[in-house]
C-alpha cells in the first residue's frame, strides 16, 4: 500500500469507534498486535536520549500498560499513555528503523494501527480472500 493512500485513509481508519465493553477483545487484540509489531521490528527505540532494542521497548511498554490498564479505553490511549512519551521528562519517544527517517513513536504506532485496522476490515469484508 502506498504511503500517500495510507495518509489519506488514516483519519477514517483511526475514527473507527471502539465500544469498551463490547469490544474489549478487539482492544486487547489491537494492543497485543502493536506490542508484537514492536517486538518483531529491527528498530531502535529512543527514550530520553538512550537507545533501546525491540525487546527492551516491549518490556517498557508492557510495564506502562500494566500500570495504566484500567485507564485505557482505546488503542490510541494505549499509545499515548504507554508508548509515546516519558511521563517524567515529557520527552517524546523516537523510533529509528533501518532505511527510514527517525520519527516519533506515536506517529509510527498510529500508522501501524491504521494499517492493522485496514487489513482487518478488508478481511472482515472479504472473508474468502
Amino acid at each position: 500500500m502506498s504511503r500517500s493512500l495510507l495518509i489519506k485513509l488514516f483519519p477514517l481508519i483511526i475514527a473507527l469507534p471502539l465500544h469498551s465493553t463490547a469490544n474489549a477483545s478487539l482492544l486487547a487484540g489491537e494492543i497485543n498486535h502493536l506490542i508484537t509489531f514492536v517486538g518483531n521490528s529491527d528498530c531502535t527505540f529512543i527514550r530520553n536520549g538512550d537507545n533501546h532494542n525491540a525487546d527492551e521497548a516491549v518490556a517498557h511498554m508492557q510495564k506502562k500498560y500494566d500500570y495504566f490498564r484500567k485507564k485505557i479505553d482505546s488503542t490510541e490511549e494505549f499509545i499515548e499513555m504507554s508508548a509515546s512519551k516519558s511521563l517524567l521528562s515529557g520527552e517524546p519517544y523516537w523510533i529509528a528503523c533501518p532505511g527510514s527517517e527517525k520519527q516519533h513513536s506515536r506517529t509510527w504506532l498510529l500508522n501501524a494501527l491504521a494499517l492493522y485496522r485496514l487489513n482487518k476490515s478488508r478481511l472482515n469484508n472479504n472473508p474468502d480472500s
